[in-house]
Formats: structure tokens, C-alpha cells, sequence
């Protein structure tokens, strides 16, 4: 297909052309490649981006020219491409020869993620620090953040670049600049006690989070970010007391989490278990007094496991289990929810009925048991008639189930099975075809190998669609807590803007909950099953990575592997650098930060509108 549209590139560069090219993945590479020579520096720019996507140095040669292009964004995208496929380049040349700020802002940074590292790479990004262009000292910074983060075991960091990034923190006073310093300093462990003063005390909430992380030591602060990070540091039980009655929910449930591992008295945690003003800090409480109070813990193994509220009653499980309380166990298995009978799973009757599930994660768990279990090869038929339900009804995002249970057969030496397993070696899914040929391999002796090698490439939204996104933004409603306004980024990932737009506009978000909160760092949901494995679409979303940032109040594409998006999203509830070219943002917080602060598990999400721009006419 794409060979027969190459000569037409010259006369349709079209931004949808380039991009049903990149949506083809490595079947659109010849069509890129062309893109990349075509004399527009628009299409090159859509090209180059496109080609970084692949993350494979294959496409070095082709991205190379374009860095020494006369058009400014031009080389711009054809740095971050260098940067999104860790490749090496002479960084050091392009950076002499280069006039814009932000353009050596991208060669920095790309320096910083070469593999292997330059011999010179830190000297570079030292010198960096002190760039006339503020953009290119942040350039600098995302460079040593990167370099120290992913070499870890590989870099000693010099005492100069120590030395040079503990003088830039305290001569600049962006809150990004000094966010990734500091990082940078913690990485390398080299955070001096003028530094650790310097953050503590900064304008920036985010800065004086990282500065309590830094000193390792509490700061009563007006920021619950910084409270957050500060309790880990507390060990005094009447202060933790006192945090947990704080405004923050994340700020008190850590508190009283601390209080149980610190072994606080019981008599000051039975209050919050008994009349804590949320289920949330009722059911903290409850797992601290578990861990204080063995005398008591059955009691409260009970209550969480009677409790109306599921997420209260799945934490019954864990407990139970370190008692071996078989009769909760058992009645948690039986639960009507399939994440609490996730938890539960023992016996060979359960794992038997969980494999009639439709739920990934039930599924999943119950693979999971079988692995240790005497019960696995007399259940195999169930196990491989769930495989091939869930392989009938077609659903890419079920993977995680699938391959577990794949996985299982293999374990099994029953060749029966050969049949089927070759059959696999034709699945959709690369993934679960190359177990398939990994199983076969070692029961036949010889080298098997998968026929699939590729994902299937899912329809995109139609280019008027996509079009009509520009401009828009998305309100987000949750149930009893207030409306987040997001602006949408169809320019940086169109096809997720595009395929996110019409899961919400068919109501395929409303009345679902975000399932996971993790405290200064990201709330996920979207998920129809209410956990990480139920996905809200039936195919695989690719990755649309590059310069959008995990900005604080920026929405992302959960996923679990490279183009494994599957319509669960997540908030960036701080600026998740390390997040960046690895998970696709699709949107940016206009209004409602503190509505996406007081999310809580469970909360759930009443609707989403997309509100498009209103054209001129």
C-alpha cells in the first residue's frame, strides 16, 4: 500500500498522509522515509517525529540530515527524535553550531539519553548548565536528570557537574529547571546541606517536596505535597496522630499507615477505625490496628471483610491470609466483586469457577495461583478453555490474562495440546504468538517459529474528526467533588486525542472510578473492570511520545509495554519527569487542580464532554 503512494508524497503532504503512515508502524517506514526528504519542512517536521516514535536507530541515517535543517522547528523535531531513540550523534558539534536556545535545549537533553553514554556527555550537559537561553539550561538539566537516572550502575558523576548543578540550582529560579536539578542531585547523591536549605525553603511546593525528600526529614508545610513526603520521616506516634486528622486524605491515610508501622497504640488508632470521617481512613485504620494489635486483629480482619464498600473489603484479604484465616478467605472468594475474589483465590473449586470469568484481572490472578498449585494439571481443560474463550472473542487488551494463561499450558506436559498451540503461532497478538513458539520450541526439540510478529494496526479516527479536536477541551465530572476543564493536545497525539474524544462522546467513561491512587505520583482510572487489567478499549492504542511533558495536571495513557494503551488514563498529580517519551500525554489542566487533588479510590467519574472551539465564520 505504501509503495504505491511514495510518488504522490511530493504532491499530498498532508499532516493525516504522514500520520496514517506512522499509525502503520513499521509498514509505513518506507512512506516516512520519504517524508523525510520531502522538501516541505512541514511534512519533515511530521516525518521526523514519526520516525522517533519507532524508537529503532535503523532510522538514524534518515533523521540525521534533517538536525542540520534551516528551519528551526525542523531541527527541533529531529533532535527529539535522536532523543526518543536514545541514539548517538556528535551532540557536542551540532550544540557549537547551534543559534536557537530551544533547539540546544533538544540537543542537550538528547545527549543526555544517548546509548551508549559519550565519553564527554556529562562535561557537555555541565557547560550546558550555564547557557545563555533559559530553555537550553533546562535542556541541560533533563540531560544530567536522564544521564544519572538511567546509568546508575555505569556513572560515577564528576564532583565538577556536582558542583556546577548545586551553583545552578541556587542562581535560577525556574520551577522546572530546579525540580530536574534536584533530581538530577538525588540520582547522584549529591545534594549538600546548602542545597537541601535552599529547597526546603523555595516558592515552589513542588521544589520543597523534593527538598523533604532530599533532607529526609518532616517540614509542616502549607502544601500537602510536602506533607506527604515529609510523614515518611515521622516517628513519633502523637505527631502522627495529630496528621491524621489533616485536610490532605492522602496526607491522614499515610499518617495513620506510618502510625501502624511505627506501632502506635491502639487505643489512639481505635477512634479512626470505629468513627474516621471516610471508609478511606476507616478502613487505614483498621489495617494498622492489624499490624499493632495482634490480640485484636481478627476483629478487625472481620469488619473489613463485611464492609459494604468493596475496596474495603479486598483489604481483608492479605491479612487473612498471613493468619490463614481460611473461613474469611473462603466467604472473600465467594464476594460479588471480582477484585475482592482476586485477592481471595486458594482452592481448586475457586480457581476453577474464576476461570469462567470475563474479568482480566480474576483471570489473571487465577493463572497466577495455578502457577504454585498441586490442583494445576487437573484443571489444565479449564484453563485451556478459558484461553480459548478469551482468544475468540478478539480482545487485544486482554494480553495480560492471555499470556498467563498461555504460560500455564506450556508448564503442563501434556502434549495434547500441540494442536492448538500451533494454531497460536497465527494470534493477533506477537506477544502471546511467541510463547506459543517458545513452548513448542522446547516440547518439540526443534526451533519453532511465531508466524505473527506484528500488532494489528486498529482503525484512526477519520482526519475530519480529528481536525474538528483542535482548540478543544474535555470536562471531566466527578460524582460529589467538583470538574476538571482539560485542555486536549491533538497536534502532539492526535490519534489518542482522537480515540479518547470518542470513547467519551459514547459515554464509555461515565459512572467508571479511578482505582488507583498513588500519593504524589499519579491517579489512574477509566477501567471497566476497576483495575490495571480491564481495559476500556478492545485494541491496542500506539504510544504518540515526544516533547509533551508528565506536567502536573496533565493527563496520560496508561500502559503496559510499548503501544499497549488501552483507554485507561491517569493524572500527573506532580511534574513526573521521568515519565516523559515514555507514555503518551493527551490533554493539560485548565481548571480544577484542586478537584484532581481530592480524588480518592473509588471516586467516581460521572461524565466527560468534549466542548469543541467555536469557528469563525
Amino acid at each position: 500500500m505504501w509503495i504505491l503512494i511514495l510518488p504522490m508524497l511530493a504532491q499530498v503532504p498532508e499532516a493525516r498522509t504522514v500520520l496514517d503512515a506512522e499509525h502503520a508502524r513499521t509498514a509505513g517506514v518506507p512512506f516516512l522515509l520519504e517524508a523525510a526528504r520531502n522538501p516541505s519542512p512541514r511534512v519533515q517536521q511530521r516525518a521526523a517525529r514519526a520516525l522517533g516514535r519507532l524508537e529503532d536507530t535503523t532510522y538514524r541515517s534518515a533523521i540525521v540530515p534533517l538536525t542540520r535543517s534551516g528551519d528551526r522547528a525542523v531541527r527541533y523535531s529531529a533532535f527529539g527524535a535522536l532523543a526518543q531513540m536514545r541514539a548517538t550523534h556528535p551532540y557536542g558539534e551540532a550544540l557549537a553550531e547551534e543559534r536557537d536556545g530551544t533547539v540546544r535545549a533538544a540537543i542537550l537533553e538528547a545527549a543526555g539519553r544517548a546509548r551508549p553514554m559519550a565519553p564527554d556527555v556529562e562535561t557537555l550537559l555541565q557547560r550546558g548548565l550555564g547557557d545563555s537561553a533559559p530553555e537550553a539550561r533546562e535542556g541541560a538539566a533533563r540531560g544530567l536528570e536522564a544521564l544519572y537516572r538511567l546509568n546508575r550502575r555505569a556513572l560515577t558523576p564528576s564532583a565538577a557537574t556536582l558542583t556546577a548543578l548545586r551553583q545552578a540550582f541556587a542562581a535560577n529560579s525556574s520551577e522546572a529547571f530546579r525540580q530536574l536539578v534536584l533530581l538530577a542531585l538525588i540520582a547522584a547523591d549529591g545534594v549538600d546541606d546548602a542545597t537541601r536549605a535552599l529547597a526546603r525553603s523555595d516558592a515552589s511546593a513542588q521544589v520543597r517536596r523534593l527538598g523533604v525528600m532530599a533532607s529526609g526529614a518532616w517540614m509542616d508545610d502549607p502544601s500537602p505535597l510536602v506533607r506527604y513526603e515529609g510523614v515518611k520521616f515521622v516517628s513519633a506516634c502523637d505527631q502522627l496522630l495529630r496528621l491524621a486528622g489533616d485536610t490532605s486524605g492522602n496526607v491522614a491515610m499515610a499518617a495513620i499507615a506510618r502510625a501502624g508501622t511505627q506501632q502506635c497504640a491502639a487505643a489512639q488508632l481505635l477512634p479512626l477505625a470505629t468513627g474516621g470521617p471516610t471508609w478511606r481512613i476507616r478502613a487505614a485504620a483498621r489495617e494498622a490496628l492489624i499490624a499493632v494489635d495482634s490480640a485484636s486483629a481478627a476483629t478487625h480482619i472481620a469488619a473489613l471483610a463485611r464492609d459494604s464498600i468493596w475496596q474495603v473489603r479486598a483489604r481483608a484479604a492479605a491479612p487473612a491470609a498471613a493468619r490463614r484465616d481460611s473461613a474469611t478467605l473462603a466467604a472473600l472468594a465467594r464476594d460479588v466483586n471480582p477484585n475482592v475474589v482476586a485477592t481471595a483465590l486458594r482452592t481448586a473449586d475457586e480457581v476453577q469457577r474464576a476461570l469462567r470469568s470475563e474479568h482480566a484481572g480474576l483471570l489473571l490472578a487465577a493463572a497466577t495461583v495455578l502457577e504454585q498449585a498441586p490442583f494445576r494439571d487437573a484443571l489444565m481443560p479449564r484453563v485451556v478453555g478459558a484461553f480459548n474463550r478469551l482468544t475468540a472473542d478478539g480482545s487485544m487488551t486482554m494480553r495480560d490474562p492471555r499470556v498467563a494463561l498461555l504460560t500455564r499450558i506450556g508448564e503442563s506436559t501434556d502434549t495434547s495440546t500441540n494442536a492448538m498451540l500451533r494454531e497460536t503461532l497465527h494470534d493477533r497478538d506477537p506477544a502471546v504468538a511467541a510463547i506459543a513458539a517458545k513452548i513448542l520450541t522446547a516440547r518439540t526439540g526443534t526451533s519453532v517459529p511465531a508466524v505473527t510478529r506484528r500488532l494489528p494496526i486498529p482503525p484512526i479516527p477519520p482526519a475530519g474528526y480529528i481536525r474538528g479536536l483542535a482548540g478543544a477541551t474535555a470536562r471531566i465530572t466527578m460524582r460529589g467533588i467538583g470538574t476538571m476543564t482539560v485542555a486536549l493536545l491533538p497536534e502532539d497525539a492526535p490519534v489518542t486525542v482522537g480515540v479518547f474524544a470518542q470513547l467519551a462522546e459514547s459515554g464509555q467513561y461515565n459512572g467508571l472510578t479511578f482505582h488507583r491512587i498513588v500519593s504524589n505520583f499519579v491517579i489512574q482510572g477509566g477501567s471497566p473492570g476497576a483495575d490495571e487489567y480491564d481495559g476500556r478499549t478492545r485494541e491496542f492504542m500506539r504510544d504518540e511520545v515526544g516533547f509533551a511533558r508528565n506536567a502536573r495536571g496533565t493527563i496520560g495513557i496508561s500502559t503496559r509495554g510499548r503501544d499497549t494503551g488501552d483507554g485507561q488514563i491517569y493524572f500527573n498529580l506532580i511534574d513526573n519527569f521521568r515519565l516523559d517519551r515514555d507514555y503518551t500525554v493527551l490533554a493539560r489542566m485548565v481548571t480544577g487542580f484542586d478537584v484532581m487533588d481530592r480524588v480518592q479510590e473509588g471516586d467516581v467519574i460521572e461524565r466527560v464532554e468534549i466542548m469543541r472551539a467555536r469557528r469563525s465564520r
